[in-house]
């Protein structure tokens, strides 16, 4: 599969629940100060080993700041062969309005 699907917050939430990885692809100062509870910072230099280690057959939730950046990211991490990649709506900005009590903050 070399495709991603874009999904709302609240579905988002739900795959959460259920044990999905979730990757934010902000810069480091923005990640520090607030993400998603159990985010991992993608960039260039750690995303290869992202994928290495990374259960391609878990769902997959791309944040950025306004879930457009997300989409690119999201398109390049399915067609490195994860099988169920998301790409959350309004990204993490949504994310925050919507469930502040689902978010963390400090360096990963």
């Amino acid at each position: 599969m070399s495709e991603f699907t874009c999904i709302s917050p609240e579905r988002a939430l739900e795959l959460r629940s259920q044990g999905a990885q979730i990757v934010d692809i902000r810069d480091p100062h923005s990640y520090a100060s607030l993400h998603v509870a159990g985010a991992q910072r993608l960039d260039n230099q750690n995303i290869h080993d992202f994928i290495a280690a990374a259960d391609l057959d878990a769902p997959l939730l791309v944040f950025c700041y306004h879930g457009h950046s997300s989409q690119s990211a999201a398109a390049f991490l399915a067609g490195q062969g994860f099988s169920q990649v998301y790409s959350v709506d309004g990204g993490f900005e949504n994310w925050r309005t919507r469930y502040p009590d689902e978010t963390a903050s400090g360096q990963a």
